[in-house]
């Protein structure tokens, strides 16, 4: 897979930091601004991942 450049906004709700991604609909949380985008890398990672067959052909 080749690498892709996204750009996050975040923001801070209450105790959270929230990151979203501004190309794609998805977004992250976590305690700390680094901790909510290494959650955002995740799911973006997870996202992208290519589908996987949950059960093998008979």
């Amino acid at each position: 897979m080749k690498n892709q450049t996204f750009t996050a906004s975040i923001w801070r709700e209450n105790n959270w930091f929230i990151a979203q991604c501004l190309e794609v609909d998805i977004a992250s949380q976590g305690k700390s601004e680094e901790e909510a985008l290494d959650n955002l890398v995740e799911a973006l990672e997870l996202y992208f991942e290519p589908p996987q067959p949950s059960m093998k052909p008979m």
